[in-house]
């Protein structure tokens, strides 16, 4: 049995609570291979999907992953990745200069209550 590489059993799980997986990936995979590999797999179904690795992030024990970090990096005590891990995948959504102008307008407006006191 020398000579197996360990392989990690990982599953995604979109926004939507949907599962890409499960499927077993060595520790040499980076975190990029990992989102490639979602891309690949995102269900046809679903508008807004995301089209490059730049595009997701990976969360896992509530540590954002970095697309260059191998599996084997981002194993630590919290997240040691034994038996099935369950990876939560977010989307990011595309943002304009004009979204954010909206939302600071909507900030700086203050709220009045037109309450009278008796």
């Amino acid at each position: 049995m020398s000579g197996v590489q360990e392989q990690f059993e990982i599953k995604f799980r979109l926004p939507d609570g949907i599962d890409i997986g499960p499927r077993r990936f060595p520790p040499a995979s980076t975190v990029a291979t990992l989102k490639e590999t979602i891309i690949a797999q995102w269900p046809k179904d679903k508008e807004k999907g995301p089209r490059t690795v730049n595009d997701l992030k990976l969360i896992n024990a509530g540590k954002i992953l970095e697309n260059n970090k191998t599996l084997s990096e981002c194993k630590s005590p919290i997240c040691d990745f034994s038996g099935m891990t369950t990876m939560h995948v977010v989307v990011r959504a595309p943002t304009s200069s004009k979204q954010s102008g909206k939302r600071a307008a909507t900030k700086a407006k203050g709220f009045r209550c037109g309450c009278a006191i008796m």
